[in-house]
């Protein structure tokens, strides 16, 4: 294969992760073309002024032993966290020798950080994954309790049958009391349309295997676990891991690592492209057409294979002859919720955690807001992802999401506005005092969450369309129109390279990678 030439369409996880496992493991030389300046995609790093945004939050873990030791292959954990307990935590079938050499840059290297994750409702924080603790109980008070637990007894001898929409899934699992509480607010702010117009896939691909049942069998898990001296986490839910691996400096460090080895290794990446036509012949792509933004040229690149990270309207806006009407319909029909963060530094938070030593900064990573009476929808606390987020450890480093449309009024506000929309907001709900802020900034990203409704149930037929297409392979997030995290997305480009390797990608599998599942495991133990 060392003459055949791969393009690949995004610098994102997905497509990042196909040029290097191309270009390691198959030798073929990919071209990768990115309409940004930026390595990562959604898993960037924005450097504000020396403090960094990690948009979107990025936990580094996978039920994946194959991801994992990818992610260590690029960045090495810190010296100090190479302790057998950490060791244990990969559950690696080929651990790092406890007696490594320390990484050669100490910048250049992975961290083990505590999760942290609570919902702020009442102007109080719960916890998160829902915790029944007697801290609970006393801030829900005891009428509405009791509320929760009959209509969560009521679901669960009498389910809404057949399940449907993502708030069926909800209420099966919650109870309808504890869904209006904690999940219904947030979720429809993150979706803007209700729960009940939502497909259940969300939740099956999302959480499929939280709820109240899981919560319990966690914390006697855990319970166990520490009595035994065992700090795995492989079986466990993944909204319900307690610590993570973490770049020193965000994401985007991890894709710009693998970007240098990309290029190091002799492949390409071509920075500041749009991707205009597809062109075909038969049941092959030969060749894709793209603009230099920078000079308005044109340019051809010519593959063998052809790998799309980007939205899947857009790919198929771009095909030289046009795909059947009933497919572009689909396309069309597809929704994307789009995504606004607004990088705001404090000195201080009016909340706190209560510690032996007094009062400190909240410890959380981030913190759901389901407060109705605001659109924030959740906040970061970047101090607590990695203190080289900070460039003033003295400082509040705060990440405030709003989720939204480029149609909306809040898209389209000034970033003077939006901050301070942000900034009143947060007061409001006795977060920060606005004479406590020092600087702000407003990061857009369009096209942050395929949506699960539109012409969604009819992806079908899309992915007919495409499938036949033997060299082009849709991959990652937007390629697949699926939410899923950047472990999956990595995982679709490695298995289309293992396809292609044996002769044959069995696309099926492909589109069948799923958030919260294991089958995968069984394939990389065999390799």
């Amino acid at each position: 294969m060392n003459s055949k030439r791969a393009i690949i369409i995004g610098a994102g996880p997905a497509g990042l992760t196909a040029a290097y496992e191309l270009l390691t493991r198959a030798g073929i030389q990919p071209i990768v073309l990115e309409k940004s300046e930026f390595m990562g995609g959604l898993s960037r790093t924005v450097n504000y002024k020396g403090n960094r945004i990690d948009i979107g939050g990025h936990r580094f873990f996978s039920k994946s032993d194959r991801v994992m030791q990818w992610w260590l292959r690029m960045l090495p954990l810190e010296a100090a966290s190479t302790d057998p307990a950490i060791i244990t935590y990969h559950h690696m079938h080929r651990p790092v020798p406890q007696d490594a050499a320390p990484p050669a840059n100490p910048d250049q290297v992975m961290l083990l950080r505590p999760r942290r994750s609570r919902i702020y409702y009442l102007r109080r924080l719960f916890a998160y994954p829902i915790s029944l603790s007697l801290d609970t109980l006393r801030k829900l008070g005891i009428a509405r309790t009791l509320r929760i637990g009959a209509s969560y007894l009521h679901r669960s001898l009498f389910p809404l049958r057949p399940e449907k929409t993502l708030e069926d899934f909800f209420i099966n699992r919650f109870g309808d009391e504890l869904y209006r509480t904690f999940f219904k607010s947030y979720t429809e702010k993150v979706w803007g349309v209700p729960c009940a117009a939502i497909s259940a896939e969300w939740g099956a691909q999302r959480i499929k295997g939280l709820s109240i049942r899981e919560v319990l069998r966690h914390g006697l898990r855990k319970l166990a676990q520490r009595r035994a001296g065992d700090v795995g986490q492989k079986e466990t839910q993944t909204s319900l891991i307690e610590q993570f691996l973490y770049p020193k400096f965000g994401p985007g460090q991890m894709w710009d690592e693998a970007a240098r080895r990309i290029r190091a290794g002799g492949g390409e990446i071509r920075t500041g492209f749009r991707v205009d036509r597809v062109l075909t012949e038969g049941d092959r792509v030969t060749a894709i057409e793209a603009t230099e933004l920078a000079t308005g040229s044109s340019h051809t690149f010519r593959g063998d294979y052809f790998f799309s990270t980007a939205p899947v309207q857009e790919l198929l806006r771009g095909f030289e002859t046009p795909p059947p009407a009933n497919v572009l319909a689909v396309s069309e029909g597809l929704v994307y919720r789009d995504f606004l963060t607004v990088g705001l530094l404090v000195r201080s938070l009016r909340i706190h955690d209560e510690t032996p030593r007094g009062a400190r900064l909240v410890s959380d990573n981030w913190i759901y807001i389901q407060e109705a009476d605001v659109k924030l929808g959740r906040l970061q606390v970047y101090n607590n992802w990695s203190p080289a987020l900070v460039a003033d450890p003295d400082t509040v480093w705060l990440g405030l999401e709003y989720f939204c449309n480029q149609s909306d009024e809040l898209w389209q506000l000034s970033d003077e506005r939006v901050i301070a929309l942000a900034t009143g907001e947060l007061s409001r709900i006795g977060i920060v005092d606005t004479a406590a802020v020092l600087d702000a900034t407003v990061i857009r990203m369009e096209k942050t969450y395929p949506a699960y409704f539109g012409t969604y149930d009819r992806f079908g037929e899309i992915r007919q369309f495409v499938d036949r297409f033997e060299n082009l392979f849709l991959i990652g997030r937007n390629g697949m129109h699926r939410y899923n995290n950047q472990d999956h997305s990595m995982l679709t480009a490695m298995m289309v390279v293992d396809g292609l390797l044996a002769g044959s990608v069995d696309r099926a599998r492909l589109w069948d990678v799923n958030t919260e599942t294991d089958y995968h495991e069984e394939g990389e133990l065999a390799e």
